[in-house]
């Protein structure tokens, strides 16, 4: 089981940006991909981004695409979400998750697909 961490939530104004980071426990062996996820109060959660541990290969919702990077460093077991020109619709609890089977790209941002999560932090975007 891969313990996650997260932190770098807090509040901005529309247009601003904030940096989510993930710590993993376990190592790189243990997780072949992580993603972050949001959940807004009301709402389904909706995977935001995700990342192959080997080779890198990123997936990003097409809500955020051109806005949020995800990142990672292996040597350190982190996995950065980079938010850029936040709105208020991505006022919610962001979660990192990690993953260990095999999944098509057509479901890598589902929340099925991940057995470790982490207990999500808030990030709150006013207008």
């Amino acid at each position: 089981q891969v313990q996650l961490l997260e932190s770098g939530g807090g509040s901005v104004q529309a247009g601003g940006s904030l940096r989510l980071s993930c710590l993993a426990s376990g190592g790189p062996a243990s997780r072949r991909y992580t993603a972050w996820f949001r959940q807004a109060p009301g709402k389904v959660r909706e995977g935001v981004a995700a990342i192959y541990t080997a080779g890198g290969i990123t997936y990003y919702a097409d809500s955020v695409k051109g806005r949020f990077t995800i990142s990672q460093n292996i040597a350190e077991n982190t996995i950065d979400l980079q938010m850029n020109d936040l709105k208020p619709e991505d006022t919610a609890i962001y979660y990192c998750a990690a993953g260990r089977n095999a999944v098509s790209q057509y479901s890598i941002l589902t929340p099925p697909q991940y057995s470790d999560w982490g207990q999500g932090t808030q990030v709150t975007v006013s207008s």
